[in-house]
């Protein structure tokens, strides 16, 4: 190829020829590891704390396109993703709705103008990684195989600009469940301080940037008493809640006519789009229309999910008026993690006032226990669901 087809785009950049090489599943590689790590005990599995035996890894450059990908050997570490390979009923790993996850980290990839890639293959790679060290999933209730694909940029010169180098790497970490003696109340930090995310921001991504900046007011929130920030967004004099850490955030309020409106913050551009959300927006409409009955949820109680913006102000009130019956926060890791307080600490200076949420026997009410419930029974195989899992093969 000549340099005359090539031409310059700024910073040392060459733009070229495309389409250049994309990921090519046909091309894998598999180099097994001589020594296989022995298996922890479940019950001493600690969120991220262990790895399997192999990742997957492909690398681009502007010239020759994505390489070969190989699964070799585990080596320790951007863009990334979280998901889970749970095994079913029959002993075939499985993956709950793995797309919206490689959609997601395609449009996260675009948003750090890092290389393009093509989710199929990708997926299918994960697969095949899954196949190769699925004796890490763990067989029993709860637990499962945390999986973490990672996009970073590798270019070599210095300079603000975009990485036309980059790394592809999906590591694997067998896992139990976040609460280890079932779902307990959280308590949340809704300090005015600090912001998560921001309209035109990278909220609505899953980039590393948006998770360092938290660590420190997730301290802050801790040596308060706290156990997680609840992310506000001023909009006026109003604060709108967000997310709660690194979570989607769920209330649950009463309505005129009986029925039970399910809140969540709209995907506006600050709110990541998690899959655990999109999954207990979709139950819940599924119960509501009759398709399926949410586990100890009348099938006379309907539901009506509304993505729509509210604030600590009309939190304050629903529960001076005894409607606001529950408030959870959702993701990959924890599932559902119910809330039991909130304190809103708008002047700094003085302490943080207390909003406390209704307390249930065994810390989930009744809409948490049941969405979280039929997630993972469509998870672990024992309902199935709209194809949400898919078998890895």
């Amino acid at each position: 190829m000549s340099n005359s087809e090539w031409k310059s785009v700024g910073n040392g950049h060459l733009e070229g020829p495309f389409p250049l090489p994309d990921l090519d599943p046909s091309k894998l590689t598999v180099t097994l590891s001589e020594t296989l790590k022995l298996l922890p005990a479940p019950e001493t599995l600690v969120f991220g704390g262990t790895m399997t035996d192999h990742m997957l890894v492909a690398s681009f450059d502007p010239v020759s396109g994505w390489s070969a990908p190989e699964i070799k050997p585990y080596y320790a570490t951007n863009t990334f993703e979280g998901m889970k390979a749970y095994v079913g009923p029959d002993g075939a790993p499985r993956l709950f709705r793995p797309a919206k996850n490689m959609a997601r980290l395609a449009r996260s990839a675009e948003r750090l103008a890092l290389p393009p890639f093509n989710t199929v293959a990708l997926l299918e790679l994960i697969k095949k990684l899954i196949v190769v060290d699925q004796r890490w999933i763990p067989n029993m209730e709860g637990y499962s195989l945390y999986i973490r694909p990672t996009i970073i940029g590798t270019r070599s010169a210095l300079g603000v600009s975009a990485s036309d180098h980059a790394l592809l790497y999906v590591i694997l970490s067998p896992t139990g469940p976040y609460f280890r003696t079932g779902p307990k109340p959280i308590s949340l930090l809704a300090a005015a301080e600090n912001v998560r995310a921001w309209p035109g921001g990278t909220g609505s991504h899953k980039v590393a940037g948006n998770y360092a900046p938290g660590f420190l007011p997730q301290r802050i929130a801790a040596k308060q008493g706290y156990d997680q920030i609840l992310w506000l967004l001023q909009d006026a004099d109003r604060w709108k809640v967000t997310e709660a850490g690194a979570m989607n955030v769920f209330i649950v309020v009463d309505r005129e006519d009986g029925d039970l409106d399910l809140i969540t913050p709209p995907l506006d551009g600050t709110i990541l789009p998690g899959v655990t959300r999109d999954s207990i927006l979709s139950l819940a409409k599924a119960h509501t229309a009759g398709k399926l009955t949410l586990p100890g949820i009348s099938t006379n109680q309907r539901l009506h999910p509304h993505e729509r913006a509210f604030t600590i102000a009309d939190m304050d009130l629903w529960l001076s008026e005894g409607k606001l019956r529950e408030m959870f926060a959702v993701g990959t890791a924890a599932v559902v993690a119910p809330v039991g307080r909130v304190g809103f600490q708008e002047d700094l200076k003085k302490p943080a006032r207390d909003l406390v949420l209704p307390a249930y026997e065994g810390g989930l009410g009744p809409v948490s226990r049941a969405v979280r419930q039929m997630i993972i029974d469509i998870q672990e195989g024992r309902v199935e669901w709209e194809g949400w899992c898919v078998r890895c093969e």
